[in-house]
């Protein structure tokens, strides 16, 4: 019969430990790995349908822009041939041209969306509810009816806009069919179509600032004035980037307001101020399914895809410099 000692048995389990350390880290990384697998196993569906639905498509419209496609179907190789009359197209830069200047316009609606939110913030304010279905009526409504209504109210024989100016005296333009005023009247129904959404967005963000803030620079003797400079617009600037970046996209993809506003093919090309309103949208429909050139429209796409890219590369960097976090 041997006897173990009390610095034997602590001997032994020291000796012990070493053996048993590999056991547990490979039980631990067995655990990790079945943890992994749950994860990408959550994760595949939405990841199965982002390729199908989106990283697929991107790669074929690639393809396809380097390709040139007859009438009845089947395509050719072109390599950049696509992007080389792309780049030496004035219609296509026209198109690029008016794609910019309505984005330009379209974020005028920003600053007047963080008046109207400011101005419906106030506290005491009644029928705030009716005021908010009241702007964000047009968001809710068909683009077609938007733009059949406001092509009606921009017409130069019997709209109303011309009849009200008629009666204070001014002789309205064809506002749509005038090449000096045809961007800007879109630029307006697409700032009325979008006012709405970004004013929900907005009023939402001033109710989530808390009011501690206020109550300090009231303390301070600062007035309503002040407290919108000095506390509500910096707090208020990540939202304000969020609806920057929403509007951009949205405005560099218009096409249908275009669409029924102006039409396409032969008819759009009646409209004297039709160079002024196709859009890049607007320009690949037309190469696509009117002429059927859908190699070039490929490149089109692929194109307005890079700018949309980019222009959201430079925003993302530049909100750096005036975008506060609380």
């Amino acid at each position: 019969m041997t006897l173990t000692t009390g610095s034997d048995a602590v001997r032994d389990r020291r000796d012990a430990t070493p053996e048993g350390e590999p056991r547990r880290a490979c039980g631990r990384g067995r655990g990790r790995a079945i943890e992994a697998l749950w994860g990408y196993a959550f994760i595949a569906p939405t990841g199965i349908g982002l390729a199908v639905f989106y990283l697929w498509p991107i790669l074929q419209t690639a393809y396809f822009s380097m390709t040139e496609w007859g009438f009845f179907g089947g395509h050719t190789w072109t390599g950049f041939d696509n992007y080389t009359r792309l780049l030496h197209d004035p219609e296509a830069g026209q198109a690029l041209v008016n794609t910019l200047g309505y984005t330009a316009l379209g974020l005028v609606a920003i600053p007047l969306a963080v008046v109207f939110a400011a101005l419906l913030n106030q506290e005491g304010l009644r029928g705030v509810g009716v005021y908010r279905t009241l702007f964000f009526l047009p968001v809710v409504t068909m683009p077609v009816a938007v733009a059949m209504v406001w092509r009606w109210l921009y017409n130069g024989d019997y709209g109303l806009i011309n009849h009200v100016l008629s009666l204070a005296g001014v002789d309205g333009p064809s506002w749509v069919a005038d090449p000096a005023t045809a961007l800007y009247a879109l630029a307006a129904v697409g700032i009325w179509s979008g006012l709405g959404y970004n004013l929900i967005i907005f009023l939402a963000g001033m109710q989530a600032i808390p009011r501690e803030y206020y109550e300090a620079a009231q303390i301070d003797g600062a007035g309503r004035i002040t407290q919108f400079f000095r506390v509500t617009l910096p707090l208020l600037s990540p939202t304000a980037f969020f609806v920057s970046v929403i509007s951009v996209i949205g405005s560099l993809q218009l096409f249908d307001l275009v669409y029924a506003m102006a039409g396409s093919g032969l008819t759009a090309r009646a409209n004297p101020a039709f160079p002024r309103l196709q859009t890049v949208v607007h320009l690949f429909y037309d190469r696509a399914f009117v002429t059927n050139d859908r190699g070039y429209a490929a490149a089109i796409v692929v194109m307005l895809f890079l700018l949309i890219l980019a222009m959201t590369a430079v925003q993302f960097r530049l909100q750096r410099r005036w975008v506060h976090h609380a």
